[in-house]
């Protein structure tokens, strides 16, 4: 009977593996060449594109990894609680879900360490928390780090990647603005070198602040850097804007930053800019 063959008919396995059995978690796709990359291969170029060249975001422990000597960092341990003025419900656990994410607890770090044995102050941020956004603890620890490298007069470096303000945490986000030029007016009048080194991206309230106040202002190919997005801008002033204003290419062409510095190459120029400025070569 026809039902009888409808019955015996062989259906396929959804859950039958096929014969590709590609491990979870093991690739990563470009966004700009659109290649798949296995991560091993990725995190051997400094999480650099080994096709296009493009610049992947780097988290908080890589990035000190990558310029500060080994075994030399330690961080500063302010014990500072995130706090929640505007009282939004869902404000805490999501915090409490990105410190079990990413394994930080807030969207930078800020400690002491030795690029190739020359002591420095260094904050270092993370776009992976919140959009390494700046909240009262991220004003609060990189002003801590500048009164730092103030009292043991030491060269300060930051790596910025942000993408402005907190929003959850108001007008006391945009506050920390003021905090943290404040707190490098003092380090100029110190006479210490202070080196900004721009990640993508830098946006907001931290480009109008302590990222382009660097005595010598470094930064990574094809960062994204500003202060609005460029959709914006072009609504409010009604113009359109130069392919690729934001680059850091285009800024470093329009005088806006001192030197691009690819990636394999930061630790060696940093630690060329702070023997300079000691006076050792």
């Amino acid at each position: 009977m026809i039902v009888d063959k409808i019955k015996k008919r062989n259906l396929p396995e959804k859950n039958k593996k096929t014969e590709i059995d590609i491990p979870v978690g093991k690739w990563a796709k470009c966004t700009e060449c659109k290649e798949i990359i296995y991560k091993e291969s990725l995190r051997d170029n400094l999480s650099v594109c080994p096709n296009c060249g493009h610049y992947f975001r780097m988290h908080i422990n890589k990035r000190i990894e990558l310029v500060i000597d080994k075994g030399t960092y330690q961080r500063f341990d302010l014990n500072i609680e995130t706090s929640n003025p505007l009282e939004l419900d869902d404000y805490p656990q999501k915090l409490k879900t990105l410190r079990e994410k990413t394994g930080i607890e807030e969207a930078v770090s800020a400690g002491i360490g030795k690029i190739n044995g020359q002591e420095v102050v260094i904050c270092v941020m993370d776009s992976g928390f919140l959009m390494g956004s700046m909240g009262v603890v991220v004003g609060e620890k990189i002003t801590y780090a500048i009164e730092e490298a103030i009292k043991r007069k030491l060269p300060l470096v930051i790596f910025t990647a942000s993408g402005g303000a907190r929003m959850q945490e108001g007008i006391i986000s945009l506050m920390q603005m003021a905090k943290t030029t404040a707190a490098l007016t003092k380090l100029d009048k110190a006479g210490l070198l202070y080196i900004s080194v721009l990640t993508d991206p830098t946006y907001g309230g931290v480009t109008a602040s302590f990222a382009t106040l660097g005595d010598i202002v470094l930064a990574e190919p094809g960062a994204m850097i500003g202060f609005a997005g460029q959709r914006v801008i072009e609504q409010t002033i009604g113009e359109t804007l130069p392919e690729g204003f934001q680059t850091a290419e285009f800024l470093l062409e329009h005088g806006f930053i001192d030197k691009i510095v690819e990636r394999k190459d930061l630790k060696d120029t940093l630690s060329k800019l702070i023997s300079f400025h000691k006076g050792d070569e």
